[in-house]
Formats: C-alpha cells, sequence, structure tokens
C-alpha cells in the first residue's frame, strides 16, 4: 500500500499520480488534502510519514509546491527517509543507497509526464542491501 499525501499546491500533480497508480493497479491510501484551497503541508507529511512507521503503508508520495517544505517536515518523524526528486536518477539513487520510504515532488516544479517517471522509477528500484548503505542508514537513525 502506498500513502499518498499533498497539500494545495500539490494537490493537481497528487490527481495524476493517482490515475497513474490505479492503471497500473497499485493500492493506495489519499491521506489529503482533497482541493486546491490553501492548506498546511506539515499536517498531511506527518498523516503519510506515520502510515508508514505505524505499518500501514510500504511507502509513500508527498507533494507540496516546492517539495521542500513537505519533505521536512515528514522527515521530522523517526524512521522516516523523505528524499525530495526532481529526476529518475535521484529517485533511483535514494532507493538504492537511503532506501527511502518516501518520495517528494514539487507540483509546481515538476510536470506530470516526469513526475510519473520518478514515481515508478522510486516505486520499482530496491534497496541495494549493500553494506555500506545499511551502516550509513543506521547512522541516520541514531
Amino acid at each position: 500500500m502506498i500513502a499518498l499525501g499533498s497539500d494545495h499546491g500539490g494537490y493537481e500533480l497528487k490527481q495524476e499520480v493517482k490515475k497513474h497508480l490505479d492503471e497500473l493497479g497499485l493500492a493506495y491510501h489519499d491521506y489529503g488534502c482533497d482541493s486546491t484551497e490553501a492548506t498546511d503541508y506539515p499536517i498531511y507529511a506527518k498523516k503519510v510519514a506515520n502510515a508508514i512507521v505505524n505499518g500501514e503503508c510500504e511507502k509513500g508520495i508527498l507533494i507540496c509546491g516546492t517539495g521542500i517544505g513537505i519533505s521536512i517536515a515528514a522527515n521530522k518523524v523517526k524512521g522516516i527517509r523523505c528524499a525530495l526528486c526532481s529526476d529518475c536518477f535521484s529517485a533511483e539513487a535514494t532507493r538504492l543507497h537511503n532506501d527511502a520510504n518516501i518520495l517528494a515532488m514539487g507540483g509546481r516544479v515538476v510536470g506530470p509526464g516526469l513526475a510519473l517517471k520518478i514515481v515508478d522509477t522510486f516505486l520499482n528500484t530496491p534497496f541495494s542491501g549493500d553494506e555500506r548503505h545499511v551502516r550509513r542508514i543506521a547512522q541516520i537513525e541514531e
């Protein structure tokens, strides 16, 4: 299960991501927001992050205007490794090296075509499991 969340700045891109996940047959839960009416991104970052640490969902996707604020808020939750990605290389690297469990994107930064490729890369790239990366993740978690 994939946890989704956005503020008003990411709402429209989140709708595109939902359509894409539907087409792929991937299960998700949308933790809000539900419109383009102004709202606060930390609310949705925390909902998605908590769904992951509580085991309700395996991975998450968060979207705000830039992706910056929502990623900062998500990373305040212990056990979350949220990576802001605007390209496929970063999405692949953060899964391989950091075992990131949340992808953050900027709805005003990346267009839907690129965003869906980033989503696919993030969801389909496994963690490498290399000892050096396991060690570094453990250091992050300390």
